[in-house]
């Protein structure tokens, strides 16, 4: 090899070597931008994020522990005003009749709802949450559960003749949770619906028109200052006697003898010889008739109601 062909060698490496470093700097800037974006975007989806959980769980930071043991002893101060997100509910029974009306009742605070059902009637969760308590009260609430939701409400379900989940159970909205019954004080199957925001009970009719199996809005925001007045007038649009917002299926005549609950007698045997169909999905008043070997007619003239009438699943009917 001659001197001008090493010479050339030497200095094609040595521009090699030299050029390394400045590549690596070329991509060390290139790269950067990048980083900066990425970085930008991580930024945005960590606050939205946080908004997103923030805005899903605004009842996240009403309450500072967990307590199994009281329904209105709960470690949380109630808010001068407060946003309840009610999207995503569940009637918890299809029943529409309202027995009992929210606030003072034979000389004490009733501080829920009382809707008629039946024992054994199916008792749903009114929106996702966490059971907190599965207890019986034999002179309160009997059977009862209550429930902890993201929007901030725990719900409370009594009276009822079973619970069908256990404390600290994670339920969906809309999850069975129960059976109707007539378990602790109460004067007759029915259930006893309550609402409350860090332990005070709300009037269920401000969020819940049992009526027309719907919730009033998509939120309900509780304000200390109108909450009375706001309370009274729900009573009168959505309590017993009340006028609904929209035309509420026709009761039958049992139905709306139940409005008025009758007191609870010792070894009573009246009303013996009645009998009672629940109404299953699919059947008509003729596959009723059939079953219960009677007439269309017969079932019309007992319930009040019409050959044309329509039926829901879990309506109740007497045949005899």
């Amino acid at each position: 090899m001659n001197l001008k062909k090493l010479k050339t060698i030497t200095f094609m490496a040595f521009a090699i070597l030299v050029s390394i470093p400045t590549m690596g700097q070329d991509l060390l800037a290139n790269q950067a931008p990048i980083d900066r974006k990425m970085k930008a975007v991580d930024s945005v989806a960590f606050r939205q994020l946080l908004q997103t959980e923030s805005t899903e769980l605004p009842g996240a930071d009403l309450y500072q522990d967990w307590d199994n043991r009281y329904v209105s002893k709960v470690s949380g101060i109630l808010p001068e005003e407060f946003r309840i997100d009610l999207r995503g509910f569940h009637m918890p029974t299809p029943s529409r009749v309202v027995t009992s009306n929210f606030g003072a009742r034979w000389g004490r605070q009733h501080k829920g709802l009382d809707i008629k059902v039946y024992i054994g009637d199916t008792i749903r969760a009114a929106f996702a949450g966490k059971v907190r308590i599965v207890r019986y009260e034999p002179h309160g609430y009997g059977k009862y559960v209550v429930i902890r939701h993201d929007n901030g409400l725990e719900t409370v379900y009594g009276h009822m003749s079973a619970q069908l989940v256990r404390e600290n159970q994670e339920v969906r909205s809309g999850e069975v949770i129960g059976l109707g019954g007539n378990t602790g004080r109460s004067t007759g199957s029915h259930l006893h619906f309550e609402t409350r925001l860090c332990g005070v009970a709300l009037n269920p009719a401000l969020m819940f028109d049992f009526k027309n199996q719907d919730v009033v809005a998509d939120y309900y925001t509780f304000r200390k200052s109108t909450y009375e007045s706001e309370s009274a007038q729900a009573t009168r649009l959505r309590g017993v006697g009340g006028t609904a917002t929209a035309p509420a299926e026709p009761r039958t005549r049992t139905e709306v003898a139940a409005v008025t609950p009758a007191p609870r007698q010792k070894n009573t045997v009246a009303n013996e010889n009645v009998r009672f169909h629940k109404v299953a999905k699919g059947e008509t008043l003729y596959s009723i008739a059939r079953k219960r070997n009677t007439s269309v007619d017969n079932l019309c003239k007992l319930n009040h109601i019409g050959k044309n009438f329509r039926l829901t699943p879990g309506q109740v009917l007497k045949y005899n």
